[in-house]
């Protein structure tokens, strides 16, 4: 029986919801939520490094969002590559391996090139997985998987007996990403909006209503020892919580 203080998500999911209502509670542009949020994900980051999180995955820009006010896209486009041209260097030292998780088309190639290069020079690292879920939609990346493994069967590379959930995982986007074990929503919103699908099958669930850009540590080590509690009592573990 494992004690509770060794309890512990393997990969944390986050939708970071609340951005524009936190621009218009104080009377700012949406982007101005979007802007101050990024701290937030780097206390986010912070927090799973320490704590020896294996990933850590971020709805940043659904395949859904393209539809919003033409500024706001733009904005959030160029948030992306922008965070990555300043927090580089932090990631690397806290040992922190970045990529893209989504659909390429459609995103600008200078945004793509800092994707690029953001996993290339990350790559070596064996920290925190940080993952961007950039164009991104639950749904589209399960078609994705299905299409490839119609294609597999019909270029004669695999047998239609051969298809079992294994096989569709390896052809998701990152095959090797471990299921989610907790989600968070903030804004007190309770919906999944469509992130990542396949890997919330058992995952639990907290939903704050903190606003994204005021999500701090001691927010995510509330959910993080919630998750704690719940895993302990439905394996029967004992012990200490967060130390």
């Amino acid at each position: 029986m494992r004690e509770m203080r060794d309890i512990k998500p393997v990969h944390i999911g986050i939708i970071m919801d609340g951005n524009g209502r936190w621009a218009k509670m104080r009377g700012l542009p949406r982007i101005e939520g979007h802007r101050c949020g990024e701290e937030s994900i780097m206390e986010a980051v912070r927090v799973c490094a320490e704590h020896g999180i294996r990933a850590l995955s971020l709805f940043a820009f659904s395949t859904e969002n393209w539809d919003r006010p033409e500024e706001e896209v733009r904005f959030l486009v160029n948030m992306s590559r922008d965070i990555l041209q300043r927090r580089l260097e932090e990631f690397m030292a806290l040992g922190v391996r970045m990529r893209h998780v989504g659909r390429r088309d459609g995103i600008p190639d200078n945004i793509l090139a800092w994707f690029d290069l953001a996993a290339e020079v990350t790559a070596p690292n064996r920290g925190l997985n940080l993952n961007i879920n950039f164009n991104y939609g639950g749904r589209r990346e399960i078609l994705d998987a299905a299409l490839a493994l119609a294609a597999a069967v019909g270029e004669g590379n695999m047998r239609l007996t051969d298809i079992d959930g294994e096989a569709l995982r390896r052809h998701l986007y990152v095959p090797e990403l471990p299921d989610i074990d907790l989600l968070i929503r903030t804004a007190g919103e309770r919906r999944i909006s469509n992130f990542m699908l396949w890997h919330l099958a058992d995952a639990e669930i907290v939903v704050t209503p903190v606003l994204w850009p005021d999500f701090r540590r001691e927010h995510l080590e509330k959910a993080m020892r919630e998750f704690r509690e719940r895993r302990a009592r439905r394996d029967g573990s004992a012990g200490d919580g967060l130390d």
